[in-house]
């Protein structure tokens, strides 16, 4: 069994597992499902300042669904709504049929969505196994007491979860790192362990908040591959905030464009660029 087959066997894919990326299995196994997350006329105000109003829009299952716009336009707002971490004035949000107009972060991370952010925020002086571990942490059974002892239930409970992240550090090509503390890896690498530490949460839906943001080519590449191969192994579904265009294009399934705190524009790839408003935003003037 190869590391990604035995990472996707513990993730949750929905209904069917999915077919791995390899010679045995196309990747037109992926399939998008129904609608899995939706946002319902979200409005934010910080004071008398407007960071978002009255957007909708919903993400399906197994998808990868793009937030763009300008900066200011109000993207990391809307993640911030969707993971709980602010909590909007109007609106709702619905997860697999169920509708929610105010959860904390910790709620939102046990119904089964993780995220990742555009600043790190990673403990420097720890490990990158050590990171990773942290996003075990909701999967933690056992109390403090047994937990600080490591006996009986408590110690098998943390080789089990111990486990679990060695696979994910295998599936991200950081083996060779794993003891190294994170405040000493290339910025790149760096950004591999916070994908790592979200995965270790086994979320149905993966927000990404500009996961690319200061990498060089290559790095952007390598991120680019991992982000498909949870997508498109592990059925996760991701909801992706990327100011690369070049990128959004490539690998996202739905695009929704913001500006302004503003909907602008919603569709595919092809249907946002030529979408005269998204022109004139953000992708420059029309020729």
């Amino acid at each position: 069994m190869t590391t990604a087959t035995a990472l996707r066997a513990a993730l949750p894919v929905g209904d069917a597992p999915l077919a791995v990326n390899d010679a045995a299995a196309p990747t037109s196994a992926r399939k998008i499902g129904d609608v899995i997350l939706e946002v319902r006329n979200i409005s934010l105000s910080f004071g008398g300042v407007k960071a978002l109003t009255d957007i909708s829009f919903d993400v399906r299952e197994h998808e990868i669904r793009a937030i763009i716009g300008p900066n200011g336009a109000g993207k990391s707002s809307m993640l911030n709504c969707i993971n709980g971490v602010y909590q909007p004035q109007q609106g709702s949000i619905v997860f697999r049929g169920k509708t929610f107009k105010h959860m904390n972060s910790r709620q939102v991370a046990e119904m089964g969505v993780a995220r990742t952010f555009q600043n790190l925020a990673l403990f420097k002086g720890m490990s990158v196994l050590d990171n990773i571990m942290t996003g075990r942490n909701l999967r933690i059974k056992s109390n403090l007491f047994l937990q600080a002892l490591r006996w009986g239930p408590a110690e098998r409970e943390e080789i089990r979860h111990r486990e679990f992240v060695e696979r994910i550090i295998d599936f991200l090509e950081i083996q060779a790192y794993r003891k190294t503390p994170v405040g000493r890896l290339p910025y790149g690498l760096q950004k591999r362990v916070d994908l790592g530490r979200a995965l270790a949460m086994e979320p149905q839906v993966l927000l990404l908040d500009e996961p690319m943001a200061g990498m060089n080519v290559e790095e952007k590449q390598d991120m680019c591959r991992f982000i498909l191969d949870v997508n498109d192994e592990f059925g996760t579904t991701i909801v992706l905030i990327e100011h690369d265009m070049g990128v959004v294009m490539d690998i996202s399934d739905r695009v929704v464009v913001l500006d302004y705190g503003k909907k602008i524009g919603d569709g595919t790839p092809d249907e946002v660029r030529r979408n005269e408003d998204v022109i004139r935003a953000y992708l420059g003037t029309s020729h």
